[in-house]
């Protein structure tokens, strides 16, 4: 006995896919597009601030009006040198931040006298400062601490006049300097002591 069942009709199973406009979707890429520059805007911002240059203190290094980027993990993974060009809460007033040349490191002794700067009795090298400074004194750095001179040394209210900068006041170190564009410049590490800290 031969069983025949009738055939089902077999139907091609296609999903209907709702065309979009074309508009919305321009309007939709410039938005995922957007968000994604925000995002990444943000997270740059958070590790790579950028910063004003407002006076004089730093001439001839950095000029008042010129932006600069700071690299805030630079001592998260790595270890502050002399010759730093540093960003930090003034002790002062933590509200304003100040950018100066890091000088002393924690128990260093510092010596400014017959116009040149002494790290543990070795005078420094620097090419970059606008003048000798017509100053002089001794300072010993605490432990949690930092000495900071600006580069123009006679006009820069820095550690030789209020002090010490603490470790945790440290925003971060300078990187470049992004404007205005005929002064872009990497701010480089000078050796400017010899002697091994």
């Amino acid at each position: 006995m031969n069983n025949t069942y009738p055939e089902e009709p077999i139907f091609d199973q296609v999903e209907t896919i709702e065309k979009k406009p074309k508009w919305r979707s321009f309007f939709l890429e410039i938005f995922q597009t957007l968000f994604l520059a925000l995002i990444f805007y943000f997270i740059i911002d958070s590790f790579f601030p950028r910063v004003r240059v407002e006076n004089i203190s730093m001439k001839p290094t950095l000029e008042p009006g010129e932006l600069l980027l700071v690299n805030k993990l630079a001592y998260t993974i790595g270890n502050p040198r002399h010759g730093d060009v540093i960003v930090f809460h003034y002790p002062g007033n933590p509200e304003e931040d100040y950018i100066k040349r890091l000088i002393g490191l924690p128990g260093d002794e510092i010596r400014v006298e017959g116009g040149l700067v002494y790290i543990n009795g070795q005078s420094l090298e620097e090419p970059y400062i606008s003048a000798s400074p017509s100053y002089r004194g001794n300072w010993e750095v605490p432990l949690d601490s930092f000495f900071v001179l600006g580069d123009n040394r006679n006009q820069s209210s820095d550690s030789h006049s209020w002090g010490f900068v603490p470790k945790e006041n440290v925003v971060g170190k300078a990187l470049i300097v992004y404007w205005p564009i005929d002064q872009i410049k990497i701010l480089t590490h000078p050796l400017i002591v010899n002697a091994a800290h």
